[in-house]
C-alpha cells in the first residue's frame, strides 16, 4: 500500500516567519528515512500505512508543541492497496505523457 500524505504545519503564534519551525519538522522527516519532497507550500511524504502517516504527523507536532501555542496543520492523503514509489512514479508518469521532464 502506498500513502501519500501532502501537509502543512505551522505555528501561528510565532509572527510572520516560521521557518525555524518547519524546518524542525524537515529535518525529523529527512532523518527518519521517509521519502519526501519539500516544495513552497508543504511537504509531501509517503508510507505504507495510515498509521505510519499519522505517526509522523503526530510526531511533528510533538516538535512544536513545547514553545508553540497555536499549531496550524492541513492535510491531504491518496491511499492506494498495491503500489508504492508514488512520490516518484506519478511524476514519471506526467513526463511520459507530455514528452519532457517536469520543471522541478
Amino acid at each position: 500500500m502506498s500513502v501519500l500524505v501532502e501537509f502543512a504545519m505551522f505555528p501561528t503564534d510565532k509572527g510572520e516567519s516560521v521557518s525555524s519551525y518547519v524546518s524542525r519538522i524537515i529535518k525529523f522527516i529527512d532523518e527518519s528515512g521517509i521519502p519526501y519532497k519539500l516544495t513552497p507550500m508543504g511537504t509531501i511524504f509517503e508510507t505504507e500505512t495510515i498509521e505510519e502517516a499519522l505517526k509522523v504527523l503526530e510526531q511533528a507536532y510533538k516538535l512544536l508543541e513545547p514553545d508553540c501555542n497555536r499549531v496550524y496543520c492541513t492535510a491531504k492523503f491518496d491511499i492506494r492497496k498495491g503500489r508504492s514509489n508514488r512520490l516518484e512514479q506519478k511524476i514519471k508518469s506526467i513526463e511520459k505523457k507530455i514528452g519532457k521532464e517536469v520543471r522541478k
